[in-house]
């Protein structure tokens, strides 16, 4: 079988091209041989060790009911070891890894937090597809998937569980959550079907004028949508624009590169990947014109969800939008960035899948990610220039003790007034008679009572009035977030003296 590589950040990209580079220094040089060195003894020496044990094994055990999956996960364990992201891919998995780039597939209707380990427990639901097979069966946001088919997710990679979870069209999968408030696992059976996940949603908040973008995942349709967005937005001039990042933990590398070239000049560097020499492996470089409007600032939202592909887009944008006395190539002044909510996820890492000999391929970690400013991700996240964190809406649990107490009416034997006793309101919808919200439907709903995007609509009116009264003030980045964090006091303390009474 030819062996080829092909770039992943956290789902399938093209494959990359190598440019050339200095050479790392002869103290590092020196330092990584000795590495190598010291590996390949290791190797030599516990892969006689791991020899042995199978056929010490195969001559002794009673009874060895499937020595393939035994080594596949004993491999597995191996990469595990090396970092949380690396991982060995049965022929199933791998098949199932190539078909992932199509924009149509047989699922179950899921956003999942492709962020996990294979060490957690559970997969994290970060949001159902309206209409989607999961949601009609009953699975909600926030539940944690546990087992699936009888397999608990305890060791298994998410590579493995999104790999269960899809199948022909029409079958069944059972799946066990586990859901706030409920003291025991929630069993569910959904048949796979067609699942065409949307990638962004946009609103015009005309009283505001704001325009507001959800992007979800990155996928080559996204950056169609998001142009599309850009495009008619440009017609007029308006106040600013809100890029919701949050959740969003990644996709396709070339979706990323296309998306910020719709921001910034032809040619502007989006992302370095640096190998374990220190030494430069590609650089991607925007390849379109940009589409939207210069001078209007970007407020980007973001969560410890956030990870990845749109780590790499929030920090790009904001890396290029510091230095505001540069002008673009085309003599305007270039976009204002800002970073808005709590800290993301921080992977900065590059895996590669390489396919091996059995149909099997193994994802490893072969670079980092490093930002235009030479600074990397990795570990560290973006920090928001506005550190704002999410309250509402409120948990589960804070929802149902409001219902139950805290209230007059929650009391026992309390006084009821207008002959409501134990009545219900006749216009209360009935939950069978609720329908089933459309995603926009859904997001319009959240986004009302979600503080961090009301605090960001109030950020970019407020920039907006300086703009105009005291331009100066805000001619940069940085003078912009200090004069902003002041008036809002968000700088995490306040110099506050006791007033004696």
């Amino acid at each position: 079988m030819k062996k080829r590589s092909i770039l992943l950040l956290l789902l399938l990209s093209n494959t990359f091209t190598i440019k050339s580079a200095t050479e790392p220094t002869a103290s590092k040089n020196t330092a990584n041989k000795e590495i190598q060195h010291n590996f390949d003894d290791i190797v030599f020496d516990w892969s006689g060790t791991f020899a042995e044990v199978l056929r010490t094994s195969g001559d002794k055990h009673y009874k060895i009911a499937n020595p393939q999956e035994c080594i596949i996960k004993s491999i597995n364990t191996f990469l595990n070891c090396l970092d949380p992201h690396s991982s060995f891919l049965d022929p199933k998995t791998y098949k199932a890894i190539l078909e992932m780039t199509s924009g149509q597939f047989f699922g179950i209707g899921i956003v999942i937090d492709n962020t996990r380990s294979s060490k957690d427990k559970h997969l994290n639901v970060i949001n159902t597809i309206p209409n989607g097979p999961a949601e009609k069966a009953g699975v909600k946001q926030y539940d944690k998937i546990i087992e699936i088919d009888g397999k608990k997710l305890e060791g298994m990679t998410t590579e493995e569980a999104t790999t269960k979870l899809r199948g022909e069209k029409g079958t069944k999968v059972a799946i066990k959550v586990l859901r706030e408030n409920k003291k025991a696992p929630l069993p569910f059976e959904i048949t796979r079907d067609v699942v065409k996940a949307q990638s962004s949603i946009a609103f015009y908040l005309k009283e505001h004028d704001i325009y507001y973008v959800s992007l979800s995942t990155f996928s080559n349709n996204a950056v169609k949508q998001i142009r599309d967005i850009l495009e008619k937005a440009t017609k007029k001039s308006y106040k600013g624009l809100i890029l919701d990042l949050r959740n969003n933990s990644g996709g396709l590398l070339n979706a990323v590169i296309d998306i910020a070239g719709l921001f910034l000049d032809k040619g502007s560097s989006v992302v370095i990947t640096k190998d374990k020499h220190d030494k430069t492996m590609a650089e991607y470089k925007t390849t379109i014109n940009p589409v939207a409007n210069v001078d209007i600032p970007i407020f980007i939202l973001v969560n410890n969800y956030t990870a990845s592909a749109s780590e790499i887009l929030a920090g790009c944008l904001k890396v290029h939008s510091n230095d505001l006395s540069k002008k673009s190539k085309n003599g305007q002044k270039k976009l204002f960035t800002f970073i808005v909510g709590s800290k993301t996820f921080g992977k900065g890492s590059v895996q590669e899948v390489i396919p091996i000999s059995n149909d099997c391929a193994i994802k490893l970690t072969t670079s980092l990610y490093f930002l235009p400013d030479d600074t990397t991700i990795q570990g560290k996240g973006i920090i928001p220039d506005f550190p704002i964190e999410r309250l509402f809406p409120p948990p589960e649990k804070l929802v149902w003790f409001t219902k139950h107490y805290g209230r007059e009416k929650t009391l026992k034997h309390s006084i009821k007034t207008n002959g409501t006793k134990n009545k219900k309101n006749k216009n209360e919808p009935k939950d069978k008679d609720k329908k089933t919200e459309t995603w926009t439907e859904r997001l319009k709903k959240s986004l009302e009572k979600d503080n961090q995007f009301i605090e960001t609509i109030r950020l970019i009116n407020v920039f907006n009035m300086v703009k105009q009264a005291n331009p100066s003030a805000i001619n940069t980045r940085e003078k912009a977030v200090a004069y902003l964090k002041n008036l809002f006091a968000l700088n995490g303390s306040l110099d506050m003296v006791e007033f004696k009474i």
